[in-house]
């Protein structure tokens, strides 16, 4: 891995940079917190100092080995972050030192770090407008909620079920929904009703007997099924789709395909488009908790303990 270098004094020092790393495939016991060199940036990526950085489900799965074995050991964690560009790699345009961002890190690069890298063909500027915080849930959950919620065509007044509603991805989606004007019913545990309600969803509470709550609601089906949690919670649900075409998974392909449905298709212009609609208070990335980068296990641990209500952050 290359080395970020600064120059003081015409002698080269070496920048050291925390950063939640994981050892083995499994489970917490698998992470730790290592010093190491910050990373510099290659061609087509940008290297930030961290100001924030989201967690997402992901982010545990990958170390517990659900996503593949293919990551080189000890492997960074944390996929989106906010930070302040230090160093600008070759063949990358429109961004320069000092710029303020947002984005996906870099092939192996980890976002839960003082430094990283991110891949510059998916960053963007940070508007003024958005806090670090704020900024470091859009990268994943924000332009996830966004493709998401445009992937199939809804006219106002239409039904969209978000199943998990009351996570990061589903907050976002259900205001996105609102602010098209569709009818959303949002399908989480109980204890996040509050929080489902102020995105203007109907809130059903999860759990059985979940479909006939949402049938009184919807009593002719919905017209889109945006799953987030997948497993028997979606097989559960899915008999109030109004066909299981518009049934769309972020979280079990596997299963969403078994029923007819699809795999949400990502975007390249879910993340700019989020941004613009972040920016201007039409969509609050909900951002309900905040860990500092020596409790960074500890945020990996609510989110994968699956209590979280909002958007989990850590902030170097």
């Amino acid at each position: 891995m290359s080395k970020a270098l600064v120059f003081v004094e015409n002698e080269e020092k070496l920048i050291m940079s925390k950063a939640l790393v994981f050892a083995a495939y499994g489970g917490p016991e698998t992470q730790e917190l290592v010093e190491r060199p910050a990373p510099a940036p290659g061609p087509g990526e940008l290297a930030i100092e961290v100001k924030a950085a989201g967690v997402n489900p992901a982010d545990w799965k990958i170390r517990a080995g659900q996503m593949g074995s293919h990551w080189p050991l000890p492997a960074p964690m944390g996929r989106e972050a906010s930070g302040v560009v230090t160093a600008v790699g070759a063949e990358v345009e429109n961004f320069a030192v000092g710029d303020m961002v947002l984005g996906l890190a870099a092939k192996g690069q980890g976002t839960f770090a003082k430094h990283t890298v991110l891949d510059a063909a998916q960053t963007v500027q940070k508007p003024e407008e958005l806090s670090f915080a704020d900024a470091a849930a859009l990268p994943v959950a924000g332009a996830t909620a966004y493709d998401v919620t445009h992937q199939i065509e809804l006219e106002p007044g239409q039904a969209m079920l978000i199943l998990g509603a009351g996570g990061g991805v589903g907050l976002m989606a259900a205001q996105i929904g609102n602010v098209h004007k569709f009818t959303v019913i949002g399908v989480a545990s109980a204890a996040k009703q509050e929080l489902v309600e102020s995105t203007g969803a109907a809130f059903v509470a999860s759990g059985e007997g979940a479909a006939d709550r949402v049938r009184a609601i919807a009593p002719e089906g919905v017209d889109v099924l945006i799953d987030l949690v997948g497993g028997q919670a979606l097989r559960d649900l899915a008999v109030v789709a109004k066909d299981p075409s518009v049934i769309i998974s972020t979280a079990d392909p596997t299963t969403v395909q078994q029923l007819g449905g699809v795999a949400v298709v990502r975007t390249r212009e879910g993340l700019e488009k989020v941004t613009g609609v972040a920016q201007y208070g039409l969509v609050d990335p909900q951002v309900t908790d905040r860990y500092s980068l020596d409790r960074a296990a500890e945020a990996v641990a609510m989110v994968e303990a699956g209590h979280t209500a909002g958007k989990v952050i850590i902030e170097p």
